[in-house]
């Protein structure tokens, strides 16, 4: 059972920020011969982030590494907001901000490793996947059953979802 508290936190979430390597991958880096990077992305995660788009509700990413891989994965969902190649995150984060005139408390954060902490801490909702560090996991609000890559970002999507009443319309939508 999620506490009332979270709850309420995610109500007033409009903008979703995600790290890339161990939050929507299971943070292995996949690299043949030639140099060329594999990642694998879990299809239910890309499913919530899209209903949850549906809903009003902004998703962007926020990486320390580059990829073209990941480039192509968010125009797939239709991700606008993708940051990568971010040593010190809080760049993006302060540019993002601005860009989407939200507030702190209108944003929530999953991070699984210690670049995280810098946004996470700044955030209206800090979450960490199953398997983040100890130390991401000491800072979040909420802590996800699953871990990064399987299905980590679509239970928080469902979160945010159910918060802002909205699960059980799509859900209807899809049962019509």
């Amino acid at each position: 059972m999620i506490p009332v508290r979270i709850m309420e936190q995610a109500r007033r979430i409009r903008l979703l920020i995600l790290d890339v390597d161990g939050v929507l991958t299971d943070g292995k880096l996949f690299f043949d011969y030639q140099g060329n990077e594999y990642k694998s992305f879990h299809a239910r995660d890309g499913h919530g982030m899209k209903m949850l788009q549906k809903t009003g509700v902004d998703i962007a990413v926020i990486s320390g590494r580059e990829s073209p891989i990941v480039t192509m994965r968010m125009q797939s969902l239709g991700v606008a907001h993708v940051y990568q190649a971010q040593e010190d995150k809080r760049v993006a984060f302060d540019t993002l901000l601005e860009k989407v005139a939200l507030t702190r408390e209108e944003v929530a954060y999953v991070g699984d490793d210690v670049i995280d902490l810098p946004i996470m801490m700044n955030v209206g909702l800090a979450i960490a996947v199953a398997d983040a560090n100890d130390a991401v996991k000491a800072c979040a609000d909420w802590t996800t059953t699953l871990n990064g890559g399987a299905g980590a970002v679509r239970e928080v999507c469902d979160l945010i979802l159910q918060a802002q009443d909205n699960f059980e319309s799509l859900l209807n939508h899809y049962l019509a």
